[in-house]
């Protein structure tokens, strides 16, 4: 009897070794290896259903030559440095938010203006739309992007003061995603406060700020849901725009038939799974708050409600006309990404 134990405990060490090995195993066959950093935890819906997905793809579809490494929670460059450890190199790929790196994606940013997304598959339509018809492409002359997206509509999330109207907003500090979102909250009385989403639990359980704004998905995302307990939709309010992208130089070390790998992983058809992910994740993290009795406020009319309209419409203004004052052709564009969002899927 003892003799057989021996046997199971052996038979069971080298299986088990041989599964903790299987992953080193991959790597090690792989002839190309792709670092991929994004934001989000581990356990969030962006990271399971969309990131780790298309890096399994590639590996699929490569047949194994290429192995996609996927580092969440900011663990290889921090949110806001993202963009730049891809173009350095630092990183091979990332999937983050071109506002972190504040000024320098201003045309294609216009996607985050009020009344231009109606969700996020909408949003993926018209921002990757605008990247292929060579819209936005001087923007990203850096890196090679793979594919442009936009979560859902953007939302106001705060702990026990409902906001129905702008004047609500007044003096709460309200964290902002990106300069183009911090000005509409300007303008709607709040006092936006700039951090990435990660930065957003602890700052709020501090007492640092009042509420954020995201959308419903970042709340489940990011536990949100456990410290705001009031939320107002306000239909079209923002969405945000994201990038998947790759260093240059990875891709350019790449053969022929591997670059087609990552090209047929790439953009609309993939913008919109994003998309789709998204809004899924949307209705995720509502359902959450619902079950946890939460108060649930939407604006009737959205951003053509007469209480907030004005205000939103000077706030897109204010930020077109500070494109066009600096030669850029931000009505083009955003007349462009109107008429997208009406032939767009949504």
């Amino acid at each position: 009897m003892s003799k057989l134990l021996t046997r199971i405990t052996a038979a069971s060490l080298i299986s088990a070794s041989l599964v903790a090995l299987a992953p080193l195993s991959s790597a090690q066959a792989a002839e190309f290896t792709i670092r991929l950093g994004h934001l989000w935890p581990a356990v969030a819906g962006p990271h399971k259903n969309l990131i780790q997905p298309w890096a399994d793809k590639i590996e699929a579809e490569s047949g194994g030559r290429i192995a996609v490494e996927v580092y969440p929670s900011g663990t290889l460059a921090k949110p806001p440095a993202q963009y730049d450890a891809v173009k350095s190199g630092i990183m091979d790929a990332t999937a983050t938010v071109q506002g972190y790196s504040a000024n320098r994606f201003p045309l294609t940013q216009i996607v985050e203006l009020p009344g231009v997304a109606k969700n996020a598959v909408n949003g993926s339509c018209i921002l990757q739309s605008l990247l292929d018809e060579n819209l936005i492409s001087s923007e990203y002359e850096d890196t090679k992007p793979i594919f442009l997206y936009t979560h859902g509509p953007g939302l106001l999330h705060t702990k026990d003061k409902l906001i129905k109207v702008p004047s609500d907003l007044s003096a709460l500090r309200i964290r902002r995603p990106t300069t183009v979102v911090a000005e509409l909250l300007t303008e709607l009385n709040a006092q936006p406060v700039g951090m990435p989403a990660p930065g957003s639990y602890p700052a709020m359980q501090r007492g640092v700020i009042d509420g954020v704004a995201f959308p419903w998905e970042a709340m489940a995302s990011f536990r949100l849901n456990e410290l705001a307990n009031t939320h107002t939709e306000v239909g079209g309010l923002y969405t945000l725009s994201f990038i998947v992208t790759m260093n240059k130089n990875t891709y350019n070390a790449l053969p022929a038939d591997l670059q087609a790998v990552i090209d047929n992983n790439s953009g609309l058809e993939w913008a919109e799974k994003a998309g789709k992910v998204f809004d899924a994740l949307d209705d995720v993290g509502k359902q959450q708050a619902i079950d946890a009795g939460h108060t649930i406020y939407t604006i009737e009319g959205g951003v053509n409600n007469p209480d907030w309209k004005p205000l939103l419409d000077k706030a897109s203004s204010t930020y077109i006309d500070a494109l066009e004052k600096n030669g850029l052709p931000a009505k083009q564009i955003y007349q462009r990404a109107k008429t997208l969002s009406e032939s767009c899927p949504s």
